[in-house]
């Protein structure tokens, strides 16, 4: 098991990487959706740029990542299959099984702005964009501390973060809605 570090460590890189795109793609929506309501021709010329970013975004980074990241994750339990038998690891694959969830939603939105089909505002985006962020804070304990007694406490941390950022969504939308180009 002299490789079993490059393992871990790969799939912590794709790991890392894959939230990286879950945490920009929700913000690219945000503006693509604002760029759609803006008069021509710049809705079309923002659109189309932010449209192009999206895509690779999407598709050259999130998707390989999420790919990658699964298969050093199924290769570290074929490692180490006893991690099945304890109950932190339960909770952490319900998170992953959460992730993926998040993940696939993310992918349909990200499908229906490709088509112009604009269905949800950029504060409901702006609000989804933290979700990766919950999900990112619950696996991250659960991993460090191995203990799934121990992550009630990470999951109440989350939620006095959840209501902080939500604190913070609001202020920052008062600042915007007194100064647009804040």
């Amino acid at each position: 098991m002299e490789y079993y570090n490059y393992i871990k460590s790969l799939h912590l890189i794709f790991v890392i990487t894959w939230f990286a795109g879950l945490f920009y793609i929700p913000r690219l929506f945000v503006y693509q959706i604002e760029a759609f309501h803006k008069p021509s021709p710049e809705k079309e010329i923002l659109g189309k740029q932010l449209k192009l970013m999206a895509k690779r975004l999407w598709n050259i980074i999130t998707w390989p990542s999420a790919i990658l990241a699964t298969i050093f994750a199924v290769w570290l339990l074929v490692l180490q299959p006893e991690w099945l038998q304890q109950p932190w690891m339960h909770v952490k694959l319900t998170f992953v099984v959460l992730l993926f969830f998040y993940h696939f939603k993310t992918h349909i939105y990200y499908k229906q702005l490709q088509q112009d089909v604009v269905k949800k505002s950029s504060n409901f985006m702006r609000l989804w964009n933290e979700g990766a962020t919950f999900i990112l804070f619950a696996i991250v304990f659960l991993v460090i501390l191995k203990s799934a007694i121990n992550w009630v406490f990470g999951v109440a941390g989350i939620f006095v973060l959840g209501i902080l950022l939500m604190l913070g969504f609001k202020l920052y939308k008062n600042i915007r809605s007194k100064n647009p180009e804040a």
